[in-house]
């Protein structure tokens, strides 16, 4: 990939490369800690960098510094993110491909149509009618770029993986899907995630509530995970862990890892 010698970007670069070092050391150091039966046949987690604020040039060096997956909340920002993040790198001598794109946000589902076009993971479907909207969203897509009326997606040549979003506070309503299913719906969203054409179950995912302990919500998630994989062998995905939070994820059995300030630095202001 062709570097910048800009002083500014540089700089840049070089606080994201040890930032970057630090939080790896941190997966690796946790993952050397996890029980055999949650070790994943040795494979460390995958990293997803948040990159939730900010700009696509940082995107960019991350893509420099090797990242291969990063994740955001909002479609309106992914969407402009990932197109010029892609048309970047594809004018690199020789191109460069583009990360994975990984939606870890709550989605309406009248973004669906649009989320399909750039992500190769949606870590957060917490309902059967968001289930309906990405399969038609895949499907319609397929058929345009079939048609030659669309831009190539990740979902034109695998069904898209989609985990289910657990809300795991011990006071979540049975019919509430606000930040998650509930976990006595979780296998039954599974299975309505496997029998839409164009999606695949890929596992499950979750944030520690506020104010509890993380280690126990976890502990949760695993068990809803295993829950799964019974039903659905290759439904091996647990995403779970954030910046505060990722040594409790992965010695309970996360396999993807979704960190974004201890990465990329304080957010922002939002204007």
């Amino acid at each position: 990939m062709t570097t910048t010698t800009d002083p500014q970007d540089a700089g840049r670069t070089a606080e994201l490369a040890q930032r970057l070092s630090a939080v790896r050391q941190r997966i690796l150091h946790a993952a050397e800690g996890r029980a055999p039966e949650r070790a994943h046949r040795g494979e460390l987690p995958s990293l997803v960098v948040v990159t939730k604020f900010f700009p696509a040039q940082d995107v960019l060096r991350l893509r420099e510094l090797g990242v291969r997956a990063v994740g955001e909340n909002k479609d309106q920002e992914a969407g402009p993110k990932a197109a010029e993040v892609a048309e970047t790198l594809a004018r690199q001598e020789p191109p460069v491909s583009p990360p994975a794109w990984h939606f870890v946000g709550q989605l309406q589902s009248n973004k669906a149509k649009h989320v399909v076009k750039y992500a190769s993971w949606v870590h957060s479907v917490d309902r059967p009618s968001l289930v309906t909207a990405l399969g038609k969203a895949v499907r319609s897509h397929r058929n345009a770029a079939l048609a030659g009326d669309a831009r190539p997606a990740p979902c034109d040549d695998v069904d898209l993986p989609c985990l289910v979003q657990v809300n795991l506070d011990p006071v979540a309503e049975p019919d509430g899907h606000r930040g998650g299913a509930h976990p006595d719906t979780v296998l039954e969203l599974a299975r309505t995630l496997e029998g839409t054409e164009g999606l695949r179950v890929g596992g499950v995912m979750a944030v520690a509530p506020l104010g509890a302990e993380p280690r126990e919500a976890f502990e949760t998630l695993w068990k809803l995970s295993q829950d799964v994989q019974r039903e659905f062998p290759d439904a091996r995905a647990i995403s779970a862990g954030m910046s505060a939070d990722l040594e409790a994820a992965v010695a309970a059995g996360a396999t993807h890892v979704r960190i974004g300030s201890d990465v990329l630095g304080p957010r922002p202001a939002v204007r």
